[in-house]
């Protein structure tokens, strides 16, 4: 099913760590994620949560967080979004700030002749750095704002009032809007025009992949196969890390070649985090029990390429009853990506954050 490459990625490659049965999303007691997480935290200096707070607290998003309290008692998705980005939600990698910073450390100082100094990085990371971390993490909970847009085509009074659906669209695309203007606006004091292009093209990629995933058909999605459904979710889950990692090490003046594997390590992330979602009602399902899951997840897309559109939609009452079968090649690419994300990064000194983002693509591949 895989080319040779992918299934000898696929196993353990001799420099990553063994695998593990606890699940990167587990539902109860401290997981191996969190875990991950609190130690990489540590290294960096502060919780990734602090990262937007400047702006969080800012006047102008305090009078915006005024108004999306009058839609609290509706069925407005906006609702949810600010209360995954406050509790910080697990089904979200809400962390992508986290492994800019990480991958920026990892690197170190560049051995180019530049006017950046190893005295100017506080634990490790430049200033830049780090303000390039918050405008990922700004970027990405603007876009997570904007999904909560909800289609009013076809709505009805039974579905609840218009009225406060109409109030949450404008709330959701001014919130957005306002996240994205002020990552904009962090973006041009870097003063680097290669991470303005690169950041900027990540924006686009991430508008690009959302309007592929809304408007993409159930007979387009039947032809699905992995290659393309990497490169949709590449566009939506990836772009955005990979060229964020890239331009963390262009702040630090490093060559095209190390800017190349910390684009990698995003990607295969990325896409391997994705994965990992998409599993989990499959791999979490009570025995016996039907799995609840989106017809546009990849194990779905996969099988559904497989055994085809016509035998699909004969299997699907079966399948929901029996989802184990429909994600083996899911769970594969998961893998491979993992140990992709693993091998871009042996390159790098070997320093605890390294291991950190080791441990992160380690726990990707636990569903």
């Amino acid at each position: 099913m895989f080319p040779a490459t992918w299934r000898r990625l696929c196993r353990r490659a001799p420099s990553c760590p063994a695998p593990r049965t606890q699940s990167l999303l587990a539902g109860s007691g401290p997981s191996y994620w969190s875990k991950v997480v609190s130690d990489a935290e540590r290294l960096v200096g502060y919780p990734t949560s602090f990262m937007s707070l400047r702006c969080l607290l800012s006047d102008e998003l305090s009078n915006v967080a005024m108004h999306v309290r009058k839609l609290i008692g509706t069925q407005h998705p906006l609702l949810n979004t600010a209360r995954g980005y406050v509790y910080d939600s697990r089904s979200n990698l809400q962390t992508r700030g986290l492994i800019v910073l990480l991958m920026s450390k990892a690197a170190g100082p560049s051995h180019a002749a530049s006017d950046l100094l190893p005295q100017d990085m506080v634990s490790g990371i430049y200033p830049s750095q780090r303000h390039l971390a918050e405008i990922t993490e700004l970027i990405h909970t603007a876009f997570l704002v904007h999904r909560g847009i909800v289609d009013l085509k076809g709505w009805t009074d039974s579905d609840g009032p218009l009225k406060d659906m109409e109030f949450g669209n404008k709330m959701a695309v001014l919130s957005g809007d306002f996240l994205l203007a002020n990552a904009c606006t962090g973006l041009a004091q870097l003063n680097n025009t290669k991470v303005v292009e690169l950041i900027s093209s990540a924006i686009g990629d991430v508008v690009q992949g959302i309007y592929s995933e809304n408007n993409s058909t159930t007979e387009e999605n039947a032809g699905v196969d992995a290659a393309a459904w990497e490169d949709r979710a590449f566009l939506s889950h990836g772009a955005l890390l990979a060229k964020s990692c890239q331009a963390a090490l262009e702040l630090a003046n490093h060559d095209k070649g190390s800017q190349s594997l910390a684009f990698k390590y995003g990607k295969h992330i990325s896409l391997g985090h994705k994965l990992n979602s998409d599993l989990q009602p499959f791999v979490k399902s009570d025995a016996g029990e039907p799995a609840s899951f989106s017809l546009s997840a990849a194990p779905v897309l996969f099988h559904r390429q497989v055994v085809g559109q016509e035998r699909w939609r004969q299997q699907l009452q079966q399948v929901r009853a029996a989802p184990t079968e429909m994600s083996r090649q899911a769970g594969d690419l998961c893998r491979y990506h993992g140990n992709r994300a693993l091998e871009a990064i042996q390159v790098f000194p070997s320093s605890e954050a390294r291991s950190a983002l080791e441990n992160i693509a380690s726990a990707i591949t636990r569903f």
